[in-house]
């Protein structure tokens, strides 16, 4: 279990570290069509499409982040009531439909991707399309991945009798 959490960790790291440098791209690539639009009256022709995709990245890059963190959108109104073993139980019943979710979500992605690989197209600067929408089925696959990271260490957990959740770890109100 520690070298599944120590990848997930290092996937973890890689996913924070890219969030951060296409953040600040984005803010510097915007920061710069702002200033060139209002004070030289001109932009970076694919400035505009740079920005758009590089916020598809970040907000994938965010989830990723987000899902390893356990900080992601959840629903909780039911674990307010439950007793530390049933928030465990209630973590690894959503844990299984999260899995099940970004399964689907991740073969259907696969799925549009091959299309434009198939289709073919550049973006800008004669990049390949999908190059840029590479981030959508790996995006959802590595939030697949972290869910099913978390929903072992649950299940190992609850076999174990570690049902207390620490307040780090705990459901999040939404």
């Amino acid at each position: 279990m520690k070298i599944i959490r120590g990848i997930d960790s290092f996937l973890g790291t890689i996913a924070a570290t890219l969030l951060v440098l296409l953040l600040a791209v984005m803010v510097m690539m915007g920061f710069t069509q702002v200033v060139l639009r209002n004070v030289f009256s001109t932009s970076i022709l694919w400035g505009d499409v740079l920005l758009r995709h590089v916020v598809l990245w970040v907000a994938f890059l965010g989830a990723i982040v987000a899902t390893g963190e356990k900080r992601h959108i959840t629903i909780d109104a039911l674990t307010k009531v439950l007793p530390d073993k049933g928030k465990k139980i209630a973590a690894i019943v959503t844990g299984i439909a999260s899995i099940i979710v970004c399964y689907y979500l991740t073969d259907a992605s696969y799925r549009f991707l091959i299309d434009e690989i198939e289709f073919g197209g550049t973006l800008i600067l004669d990049i390949q399309r999908w190059i840029f929408q590479i981030i959508i089925p790996l995006g959802f696959g590595l939030m697949m991945v972290r869910f099913a990271v978390r929903l072992l260490g649950d299940i190992v957990d609850l076999i174990t009798g570690r049902i207390e959740i620490p307040e780090e770890e705990g459901l999040r109100d939404a």
